[in-house]
């Protein structure tokens, strides 16, 4: 059976500075909520690229509110702070005295912990919360928390910085401090992440092409196993939090790895997808996709079922977005679900489509995957999706996952470096096709 797929922009951010990461919130009464970040290099005014001085790291930290409402663009920008360059962020993945807790990885070698708490104009922001420097001379390149199953005993978080170390940090009260930090890499230990399953283990990768896991019950001194099959760095590790075992890693080699943690002299499945895979997100409740930040080569979506049961070959790619311009570094998916129709404002009732065609648009393509053809989308002159109106309900059909109508539309966000872009976008598709 052919799979029906397609993406499609809802609206894109000029970020201003270069986007490298992209994060819903995934605590619930909270999951409209996004944030991003950014990473510029800064030379001082009269200073040559060749001079010897090194150059600052600035950056900025986004919060967006995410909401459909009549014609109105979804993505609303709260709050925005200026703060050294930021590398990763990761929301803890259940809240923290009852805030959601956003952790950043910045170039002064910094993590940084942000409280989300309700504004007084009825939207949100985010206070410090609390830090640690991981050492002096060193930019924390990722972060992990060790909440991926709403574990919430002992908290913590594990990051990677550019000195090869890895760095397990404690959550006390309103503090973040050190438990251990060891050399893992002989270079940028690029990314560190636990193990959802079993919060005493540990994976790190690393720009020598290694990747490892470590048992925190046995100490540092040596990893429980160390793995050589990226033949490129090692950028990109994400536990599968629906199945134990189950772990996913990118390399600048262009390649996906599927592991069985307990099996790691080879990979369950091997999948190029031509670009260094810099991020890779598991469905947060479709526990077969997982979502690719490419590199050169845009975002993907893979479906690994075969491959977890055992099946030989590349996963297949079922979706692409392609509209980046620029390397593709932040994804991520939102736990929203857009199945529901969007609410009508009553302040500004759609038109009908006559009406709309009619005002100043521009034609956007939209890519429909895995067909390779083009739709088009119809923007403002600001360059804002223009949605489509929804039928009237005397005529409206239920979807059919049979029919062209998708049965399923996923949100997601990704962002661009060198374009300094966000996106926010969807994905539209049926479970029934996939199995």
């Amino acid at each position: 059976m052919a799979r029906r797929s397609r993406t499609r922009s809802l609206q894109v951010f000029d970020t201003e500075l270069s986007a490298d990461a992209a994060e819903w919130c995934p605590v619930p009464p909270w999951h409209h909520v996004l944030a991003c970040g950014t990473y510029q290099l800064q030379q001082g005014p009269h200073q040559a690229p060749e001079e010897s001085t090194a150059p600052s790291r600035i950056g900025r930290l986004y919060l967006f509110h995410f909401r459909q409402e009549g014609l109105r663009p979804p993505l609303t920008e709260v709050q925005r702070m200026e703060t050294p360059a930021i590398l990763d962020l990761k929301w803890c993945h259940m809240p923290i005295s009852g805030q959601p807790l956003l952790g950043m990885a910045t170039a002064s070698g910094e993590v940084q912990l942000y409280a989300l708490r309700d504004s007084q104009d009825g939207g949100c922001v985010l206070d410090p919360w609390s830090g640690t420097k991981l050492g002096p001379d060193r930019l924390a390149l990722s972060l992990d928390w060790s909440t991926g199953r709403g574990d919430s005993n002992s908290v913590r978080v594990v990051s990677s910085d550019s000195a090869g170390c890895v760095n397990v940090l404690g959550l006390g009260e309103a503090s973040l401090t050190t438990e251990s930090q060891w050399k893992a890499h002989d270079f940028e230990a690029w990314i560190s992440a636990f193990s959802y399953w079993d919060t005493q283990l540990v994976y790190s990768g690393g720009d020598d092409c290694k990747l490892k896991g470590w048992d925190l019950r046995m100490g540092p001194s040596h990893p429980t196993f160390t793995s050589k099959r990226h033949s490129m760095g090692v950028c990109s590790i994400h536990s599968s939090p629906h199945r134990e075992h189950v772990l996913a890693t990118g390399s600048y080699d262009e390649q996906v790895l599927l592991w069985d943690g307990r099996k790691m002299k080879g990979p369950l499945s091997e999948t190029p997808l031509g670009g260094g895979i810099w991020r890779l997100k598991w469905h947060p409740s479709y526990e077969h996709l997982l979502l690719a930040a490419c590199m050169h080569n845009d975002f993907h979506i893979l479906h690994c079922r075969e491959a977890m049961e055992g099946s030989e070959g590349p996963c297949p790619i079922i979706a692409s977005y392609i509209l980046h311009n620029s390397l593709a570094y932040g994804a991520d998916w939102s736990h929203l679900s857009l199945d529901s129709p969007p609410p009508s404002s009553p302040q500004e009732p759609p038109k009908p489509q006559g009406h709309q065609m009619e005002a100043t648009g521009h034609l956007k393509i939209q890519y429909e995957s895995p067909t390779a053809s083009f739709d088009t989308l119809l923007e403002d002159e600001a360059g804002r999706y223009i949605p489509e109106p929804d039928l009237p309900s005397a005529t409206a059909k239920p979807a059919d996952p049979g029919l062209d109508s998708p049965s399923v539309s996923c949100l997601l966000a990704s962002c661009s470096f060198y374009d300094h872009m966000l996106h926010v976008w969807r994905w539209d598709w049926s479970p029934q096709d996939m199995k």
